[in-house]
């Protein structure tokens, strides 16, 4: 079975080996290993996330956020992470900026994000003018922007931010959380196809006696998810 992710640090990785590791894929990885079935990842693109899933090419996607709209192509799993949105900007942050309301309020800000990704969507509904937006495919190109200045920001999840920043030191770069008040955490999940319902009530059952456990809070805790963090996706 293939398990598709992303490179976007701590949730999935690579080290100087070539091994894939990350909170998201070490979670699958136990879910498969529970099921009795051989662990394959495969690295894609988010665009090509859940096409792939329709087309058969994977079996299972690293956490994405369960919304109304991918429910329609796509069944999520039980919640593997809650999380809140951040912006990377330079080291200082010398537009001051502290979310999307800000971003768009600035008059000629210019944010970076992920195709389609819900942060993209965010950025839309708060008020961000196409104009003003720089859209990239891959992480690294949107971080690569800001840092060279031609994007003042760069919207994602916090977590993929801090993963990023603590693996890369020294690149002039820092995060800000978007505040709660404005957008709260949001759960992510892992996607199935739509019409695989056995494998997705499979996944769940094996999710339901690990999400909590001594061994699910070390994998966690090694990613940097807080106990508190651990407990939004227990209690959802």
């Amino acid at each position: 079975m293939k398990f598709a992710y992303l490179i976007e640090p701590p949730f999935n990785d690579r080290d100087a080996s070539g091994a894939v590791l990350g909170h998201d894929v070490e979670i699958a990885r136990h879910v498969f290993a529970e099921l009795g079935a051989p662990f394959e990842p495969v690295e894609a693109e988010f665009a090509q996330l859940l096409p792939g899933l329709a087309e058969g090419h994977w079996q299972m996607t690293t956490g994405l956020f369960a919304t109304p709209e991918r429910g329609r192509i796509a069944a999520f799993t039980h919640p593997i992470w809650a999380l809140p949105d951040g912006l990377l900007v330079r080291a200082g942050n010398p537009l001051g900026l502290a979310g999307y309301r800000s971003v768009a309020a600035h008059g000629s800000a210019v944010l970076a994000v992920i195709q389609d990704q819900l942060q993209h969507r965010s950025a839309v509904a708060f008020g961000m003018p196409d104009a003003r937006l720089r859209i990239f495919e891959t992480y690294s190109e949107a971080a690569e922007a800001v840092r060279d200045g031609r994007a003042d920001g760069y919207a994602s999840v916090a977590r993929a931010h801090a993963g990023f920043l603590a693996q890369r030191p020294g690149l002039g770069l820092e995060s800000v959380d978007v505040p709660h008040a404005e957008k709260p955490p949001a759960f992510g999940a892992f996607a199935v196809a739509l019409d695989d319902r056995e494998l997705l009530g499979r996944v769940n059952a094996v999710l339901a006696g690990f999400l909590g456990s001594v061994e699910h809070r070390d994998v966690a805790g090694r990613y940097g998810f807080s106990d508190g963090e651990v407990d939004l996706v227990t209690r959802e």
